[in-house]
């Protein structure tokens, strides 16, 4: 069966409570994510990027509003469902990685496979798929100590994939990564999405995503500013600086 929208999100709205102070994290986020597309949000520290990710990946819930992953209103699943639904249908990629340092890589991204309870044969066969997949098949019995930075993220995005998740949920990918690596990765995940089909949203402040991404997401304060198709945002990069060009100004370039 196929999906017209692999992530869709009506009126999401996240409030926390701190004492009698009230946070209004998210202020109803509206989006429909199409499948095999690659979106990048985008906003400063603060806009609520990271509460929405929690919110549409199951682990957190919106104070209103609905999220549906292939059509599945999450909240309407009981805590077995939603946990099989995270295990199968998302793939997530963190910042800081969040390898299990004892483990190998093979061991790392076979950790998913584990948990969704696929057999050996199967789980053997997907992991050493998806490993090829990220070039790390002469590193796999490696520990994550043993790898470098770029490395250990391309760990991560395979175990990422490895149940063939309906949708990938990157939480600031390249945050902890130089240029030169960032940019391995991004084109990585920009490959993964064109030759697999992979759907793919990605958080974060790296202005060097928007030149691979479908669409860019603006997020600040809680709300959506506005949503651009590439071809109508122009990114200005030099040695010292990065910056997209306002929409007034895309008119006259």
């Amino acid at each position: 069966m196929s999906f017209q929208f692999t992530l869709k999100t009506e009126d999401v709205h996240r409030v926390y409570h701190m004492g009698d102070t009230e946070i209004e994290a998210l202020k109803g986020i509206s989006i429909e994510i199409k499948h095999g597309e690659y979106v990048s949000l985008m906003g400063p520290s603060g806009s609520g990027k990271t509460t929405f990710f929690n919110c549409v990946g199951g682990l957190d819930k919106p104070t209103q509003g609905r999220v549906y992953i292939d059509e599945v209103d999450i909240a309407k699943l009981d805590a077995y469902e939603l946990a099989w639904l995270r295990c199968r249908k998302i793939g997530y990629i963190f910042q800081t990685f969040n390898l299990i340092p004892n483990l190998t890589a093979f061991e790392n991204v076979e950790m998913p496979a584990i948990f969704a309870k696929r057999s050996r044969e199967v789980r053997k066969k997907k992991v050493e798929e998806v490993l090829g997949l990220v070039g790390l098949t002469d590193r796999m019995n490696h520990r994550p100590a043993q790898l470098s930075g770029g490395q250990q993220q391309r760990v991560a995005i395979a175990r990422a994939l490895v149940n063939d998740p309906a949708i990938i949920l990157a939480d600031e990918p390249t945050g902890n990564l130089d240029l030169e690596t960032g940019l391995e990765i991004i084109n990585l995940l920009r490959r993964l999405n064109t030759e697999h089909g992979t759907t793919i949203l990605t958080a974060t402040h790296d202005l060097k995503m928007i030149d691979v991404s479908d669409r860019i997401i603006w997020i600040a304060d809680g709300k959506i500013k506005r949503i651009e198709q590439l071809h109508n945002v122009k990114v200005i990069l030099s040695d010292e600086r990065a910056y997209e060009a306002p929409s007034e100004e895309l008119n006259r370039v």
